[in-house]
């Protein structure tokens, strides 16, 4: 049976949440209360499609994204916010930090710097995944090896036909701001980004797919 990479997905997304649940797990069995979650960058639709494996657990999620309406109910509230400066929110406001496919796309160094830096002061415990550089397939525009192309070799490539989720786009402006959207980490970028996590790697056969950074 061929397997597509819908199920690939869900199967590499619902091995994520288990490891994410182990540390909320652990954080529960400390502190005896509720868990407070600030997902950056994440969807009701990402936790209630997986709500079997955490919804015997007490926790609220508050999710940020840029523009996103004020919502509140039991279990979740939604927040407009900029990953890159949450200085509404004091230190510490929250138990962990989850942050999932988003450092990628936020900007160059400095706002990387930024949002790891809003992550590590938000929370005593975070857990932030991002696809690694070095995996052959880009995830984006499900390419082989796009990443590693120049950037004008990758603007040109999206302007002539679609690629994976993104193009065909009809000017090279187009094409350069939507390839400048991604950006993605090395190991050791994630590591200087995190000195305090440890870095797990998500492997497919033997090439690591994605970095998880954990605190």
């Amino acid at each position: 049976m061929k397997i597509g990479p819908k199920v690939h997905g869900n199967n590499f997304r619902r091995t994520r949440l288990k490891l994410f649940l182990d540390l909320v797990d652990k954080i529960a069995k400390a502190t005896g209360g509720p868990i407070r979650v600030l997902d950056i960058g994440g969807t009701r639709e990402y936790w209630t499609s997986m709500a079997d494996m955490w919804n015997d657990r007490q926790i609220h999620f508050t999710l940020i994204n840029l523009g996103a309406p004020v919502e509140d109910d039991t279990q979740f509230s939604s927040r407009p916010g900029n990953a890159c400066d949450l200085s509404e929110y004091a230190d510490n406001s929250f138990d962990i930090v989850h942050s999932n496919s988003v450092i990628e796309h936020v900007g160059h160094w400095p706002q990387m710097m930024d949002m790891a830096h809003e992550v590590r002061r938000l929370a005593p415990h975070y857990y932030l995944q991002t696809p690694n550089f070095w995996f052959p397939l880009e995830p984006h525009y499900r390419t082989f090896f796009f990443q590693m192309y120049p950037e004008t070799i990758r603007a040109r490539m999206l302007m002539k036909k679609r690629r994976g989720f993104r193009g065909p786009v009809p000017t090279l402006d187009d094409a350069m701001r939507n390839i400048q959207d991604v950006n993605l980490l090395t190991a050791a970028q994630m590591k200087t980004l995190f000195p305090d996590a440890h870095l797990v790697r998500e492997r497919l056969i033997l090439l690591t797919k994605s970095l998880i950074a954990i605190r």
